[in-house]
Parts: C-alpha cells; sequence; structure tokens
C-alpha cells in the first residue's frame, strides 16, 4: 500500500488555555508513525503522510495527542484531494470586510451545521451554504465570535464533530501538501 498525504486539523489548539508548539505535536505524530510531518501556521494544521486510512489514523493520533498533552483531542483528517475540494468550491466572492471559513468534521455534519445556521439570527451580510459535503459561513469580520452562529461553534456538545478554518487557511494547506 502506498503513503497518503493527509492534513490533521486539530480542533481547539491554541485557544483557551490549550497551548501547544507546532514542532511538539508535530514530534508526537511523528513519533506515532507518521511521514513527511510539518506543521501549517499555528492553529492546528499538520500535513504528513501514511500508508493507514483516515479512520484508523482519527483514532491513533487523537489517542497520542491526548496521552502527550494531556486533554481529549479532537482532530479530523482530509486527503489532498478534500482540502482542494473546500478550497476550491467556495461559493461566496472574497470580500475584504467578511471572513470566510470552510469546515472539517464528521460525515453529514455540514447537514447540522445548516440546520444551526437557519436557526441563528444573522449579521447582515451573514451566509452559509454547502457545496459538494462541505459547509461554508461568510460572516463580517469582528462578528466571527460575537455572532449567534459563532456561540453556536463554540458548543461543548459539538466539539468532537468539526472544527473550522477561514479558507485563507485551506489555501496555505492545499499549496504545502
Amino acid at each position: 500500500m502506498k503513503n497518503s498525504s493527509y492534513c490533521a486539523f486539530l480542533r481547539g489548539v491554541n485557544v483557551k488555555g490549550t497551548n501547544m508548539k507546532m514542532a511538539e505535536v508535530c514530534a508526537v505524530f511523528e513519533k506515532a508513525g507518521m511521514k513527511n510531518v510539518s506543521s501549517v501556521l499555528a492553529s492546528g494544521n499538520i500535513l504528513f503522510s501514511s500508508e493507514k486510512d483516515k479512520k484508523e489514523l482519527k483514532t491513533l493520533l487523537e489517542k497520542a495527542m491526548s496521552e502527550h498533552f494531556n486533554y481529549e483531542a479532537f482532530l479530523f483528517i482530509k486527503d489532498k484531494s478534500e482540502v482542494e475540494n473546500t478550497f476550491s468550491n467556495n461559493p461566496f466572492s472574497v470580500d475584504a470586510d467578511f471572513h470566510i471559513y470552510g469546515f472539517a468534521g464528521i460525515d453529514g455534519i455540514e447537514k447540522v451545521l445548516m440546520g444551526e445556521f437557519e436557526k441563528s439570527g444573522k449579521a447582515t451580510g451573514e451566509d452559509a451554504k454547502i457545496v459538494s459535503d462541505n459547509f461554508y459561513w461568510k460572516v463580517p469580520k469582528g462578528n466571527t465570535l460575537g455572532s449567534e452562529f459563532g456561540k453556536i461553534l463554540g458548543n461543548k456538545k459539538l466539539k468532537d464533530t468539526f472544527t473550522s478554518r477561514n479558507l485563507n487557511t485551506f489555501e496555505k494547506v492545499f499549496k504545502k501538501i
């Protein structure tokens, strides 16, 4: 079996007291048997290659991260084509006044997120769309954490189901994977 390239998107890294150096995270991945390990930005985006499948990798790497850093780790793995899909299918036009987020998560999470978005109050111009099983969220800059939907994203009952990244991060990951 050949090695495949992946990106692990870690949830809750370097926010709310969960601080870790990316070099140390990369070392944990290497110790767990991953090859060609590197990080993109300080927000928990770890590139690596492995012969294992995504489900096996998720279990193995969450356990390794949880044990090493003594916290409950959640990560979501996308292969190169999935990262490209998320980056290239962005349905929103770039606008300097807005952030656009893509999501990585469990199967079907885009429908859960859309349901939550549709129930929440919206800021002017705030929007969400599903394209190719990916959930995208456009929110005015400065409103990410303050919007009703932004508060839902921090809900503890959803912490093991997804993580989000600015589309600029997906672009950086795509260019390096």
